[in-house]
């Protein structure tokens, strides 16, 4: 959510924020509606002032005797009466008005974020590891993963497209690479275990900026409850209306939970395969912190994601998203990207934000700076360490070998019960 009070004192930097993100100029359609707004709410400030003065006066001319003048002041009160509940209700819909205008316009870029209509304007920060010379043509995960226990059939029999069901050792690397992921965060990065509802209220989505513009990409339940697409929206509403104590800053949670999409924007995208489920685990990682600390922590939190695959050695890359690659709510997006031998490119498997003050302003969650009186926005973060399933895909084309067996990356191992190579059936 935008700040009211920064469009109408910088229209013109608004405008030119949102015309970097591809966007028409909306400044205009903004504050005409905000004027119209502070134009009902000052004559019904000054319609209820004058209706306290008329009241009092009432009592001062009947104490002397004027009946006339208080016949006319309460004649003038009952019109006030009648006239406020109007302006009110006026009042009430025009701040649904801005709001509802608001709440559809994504976030402004940071200035460092570069220029570009697509991913093709994406900037590579950095690269990671060495691709593996194989001396075999690898194969994609959908082709070894099925005499693993990567059972496609049986997933689409049960709930149809873009559902997978895992058997055996599969299931348990899958399991493996979860429960690594989670006691990384926690134990090298310090991030705090949370294990939130999967399940959530339209507050907390639309706080989370879900919604309503994202309504589509998500599954609801028939009592109004949404699966979350991402637990960022769980665990960034766990402090939704607080005002935070400045020395609980800055707050670091993760959680390992099963998230929903239903890809609506993505038909006939990747629908071969692990890469995109209806249904898939992931770990995130989220951070509230002070204003001034949120693009340091940025940097921090996407070297937290990389960790991982440094951990089971995947090569990768670093890449700095454009005004038109980037999500609604970000105002700067890394994208780790993985490198997959079976399809001879990078993929995505990570995307670490900065959301600046944008889900604050929507959720209503403050701070008390230390030594002031006033409260300010906190500054969110969110990003993924890591999609568990993507992972699952990366180490399966990785580690694979020309027997059609897997190898068990090192950091892994120990959760696999002995396990050391997914061997075909």
């Amino acid at each position: 959510m935008h700040d009211i009070k920064f469009i109408r004192e910088n229209p013109e930097a608004f405008d030119a924020g949102l015309a970097r993100r591809g966007l028409a100029p909306q400044s205009g359609a903004i504050l005409a509606i905000d004027t119209r707004r502070r134009g009902v709410a000052t004559r019904m400030q000054e319609g209820q002032g004058r209706r306290n003065e008329a009241s009092k006066a009432i009592g001062a001319a009947m104490g002397r005797g004027d009946t006339g003048e208080a016949e006319r002041l309460k004649a003038e009160v009952a019109s006030l009466k009648d006239t406020l509940p109007a302006l009110e209700a006026e009042e009430r819909d025009l701040t649904a008005q801005l709001q509802d205008a608001l709440a559809i316009i994504p976030n402004l870029p940071a200035a460092d974020v570069p220029e570009g209509e697509d991913e093709g304007g994406n900037v590579e920060v950095s690269r990671w590891g060495t691709p593996r010379a194989f001396t075999f043509t690898p194969k994609e995960h959908a082709d070894i993963g099925p005499a693993l226990g990567l059972d496609f059939e049986t997933g689409a029999l049960i709930s149809g497209a873009r559902f997978t069901f895992l058997r055996g050792a599969m299931a348990r690397l899958e399991r493996a690479i979860g429960q690594f992921m989670l006691d990384h965060q926690t134990g090298t990065n310090g991030y705090t275990e949370c294990n939130p509802p999967v399940l959530v209220r339209d507050e907390a989505m639309y706080g989370t900026d879900k919604l309503p513009k994202f309504a589509e990409d998500s599954f609801r339940t028939t009592d109004g409850r949404w699966l979350i697409p991402t637990s960022e929206v769980s665990l960034t509403s766990s402090v939704m209306g607080q005002i935070l104590d400045d020395g609980a800053l800055p707050l670091r949670i993760t959680a390992l939970t099963l998230c929903f999409r239903s890809e609506a924007g993505a038909a006939g995208k990747d629908t071969r395969g692990f890469i995109r489920q209806h249904q898939f685990e992931k770990c995130e990682l989220v951070s509230v912190t002070r204003p001034e600390d949120s693009a340091a922590e940025h940097e921090r939190m996407t070297g937290a994601a990389e960790s991982i695959l440094q951990a089971l050695d995947l090569p990768y890359r670093k890449v700095l998203l454009c005004t038109g690659d980037m999500g609604f709510g970000a105002q700067k997006t890394y994208d780790l990207e993985v490198w997959l031998p079976g399809q001879n490119t990078y993929r995505e498997i990570s995307s670490c934000s900065n959301c600046g003050a944008f889900q604050a302003r929507r959720m209503n969650t403050r701070y008390r700076p230390e030594g002031q009186k006033g409260t300010e926005f906190v500054h969110t973060l969110n990003g993924s360490g890591l999609a568990v399933g993507r992972t699952l895909v990366a180490v399966l084309e990785n580690y694979q070998q020309q027997d059609g067996s897997v190898t068990v990356p090192a950091a892994l191992q120990r959760y696999m019960g002995g396990i050391t190579a997914l061997e075909p059936a």
